[in-house]
């Protein structure tokens, strides 16, 4: 019997959170700047500085993820102390760093835990800031990569805690 959700990431330890990568606009020349820690307490913390220099304004974590599971999932749950700013929760159908990804975005509270629980039927596909028509739905037996992403001119210093992601049915 399948459980109701299926624990993605609970960043008890990095070995077993699999392997993470920054990527910043400084792929394209921009000048923000992130880290991603992991924290005693079973958490993370994604932050930095997002900057508007020379074309600049968005940085993101994002990991591979492999799901043996066959269920089919309608959503996505994570549970964030966030900084008041909007972060976008990203799945990618491929493993390639490149191309689209289909993005949802959540409204953080100021040092407070919060969980979003978004339906994938929410997730909407982008490339590059820009929302694409005629593409598929998000189907959770298509994801391969999660990631959070910050942009949308909201420049300076940013951070995050990151609890746990989920997928629920």
């Amino acid at each position: 019997m399948v459980s109701a959700d299926h624990i993605v990431f609970d960043f008890q330890s990095e070995e077993s959170s699999g392997k993470w990568y920054i990527v910043n606009d400084d792929v394209m020349g921009g000048r923000s700047d992130s880290q991603m820690v992991f924290n005693d307490d079973g958490t993370i913390t994604f932050s930095g500085t997002l900057s508007p220099d020379n074309n600049g304004g968005f940085a993101s974590i994002r990991s591979v993820i492999q799901i043996d599971d066959d269920t089919q999932f309608e959503g996505v749950s994570v549970r964030v102390k966030g900084d008041g700013n909007i972060y976008s929760i990203r799945f990618r159908t491929n493993r390639n760093f490149d191309g689209y990804a289909y993005q949802a975005k959540i409204q953080t509270g100021k040092n407070v835990w919060k969980e979003y629980k978004i339906p994938f039927t929410e997730f909407e596909p982008t490339f590059r800031g820009r929302t694409l028509s005629g593409m598929p739905e998000l189907n959770s037996k298509d994801i391969a990569q999660f990631g959070m992403l910050i942009a949308d001119y909201q420049f300076g210093e940013f951070t995050v805690d990151i609890d746990w992601v989920k997928l629920y049915k």
